[in-house]
């Protein structure tokens, strides 16, 4: 996803300015406090949506715009078992995959430069899904497998592809030096204490 609404927050500096006040990306009107988000599959970005043009796109038939197909993001947040994921190539604790319309899945981790990606070997991952049947319900495009190993932990989240980002954005202005820092650490820990009191818990 390299534009809209998300990519602009990741490419602010660091130690930038605080973020100027949403507005949508189709209408331009203010976004109000937790707006949806729509993902465009011409342009692969994702985009600020107002109440009502987010109901636009409700029905379960994108609508069509330009060269896009629009596609309303989910906001259902699902806490998984423990999923085994050493055989898909992530080189780090922290990372997330999301299955693509056509059948591949693309796997990314943040960084202080931004989110790096990579392809994710089809076998390796039909094994994966094997092993955790809820993962076969994933909608392509919108949502996505959130992974936290990183200190000993064991986060696994279905989650929408715009929590990503944000994770994503909030490691690129919290990172310090080169480890990061204890800064970082506190914050991917608020970011996922922040998930389990929004998400549903399926481990139950």
């Amino acid at each position: 996803m390299t534009g809209g609404a998300l990519a602009r927050v990741i490419a602010r500096p660091a130690a930038g300015p605080a973020d100027a006040p949403d507005r949508c990306d189709l209408c331009g009107v203010p976004a109000e406090d937790g707006h949806r988000h729509l993902y465009g599959t011409g342009r692969a970005e994702v985009l600020c949506a107002c109440r009502a043009c987010a109901l636009l796109f409700t029905r379960e038939t994108p609508e069509a715009a330009g060269e896009d197909h629009y596609l309303l993001i989910p906001t259902r947040r699902v806490r998984l078992p423990p999923v085994p994921t050493e055989g898909l190539g992530v080189p780090v604790g922290l990372a997330f995959f999301v299955p693509r319309a056509g059948g591949e899945v693309t796997a990314h981790y943040p960084s202080p430069a931004g989110a790096t990606r990579w392809e994710v070997v089809p076998e390796s991952w039909r094994e994966v899904v094997d092993r955790c049947p809820p993962l076969r319900a994933l909608v392509p495009e919108v949502e996505a497998l959130l992974v936290n190993t990183a200190r000993g932990r064991q986060d696994h989240w279905i989650v929408p592809v715009d929590d990503c980002y944000r994770l994503v954005a909030l490691v690129r202005r919290e990172w310090r030096g080169l480890s990061g820092g204890d800064r970082i650490r506190q914050a991917i820990e608020g970011f996922f204490a922040d998930l389990a009191e929004r998400g549903e818990d399926a481990r139950r």
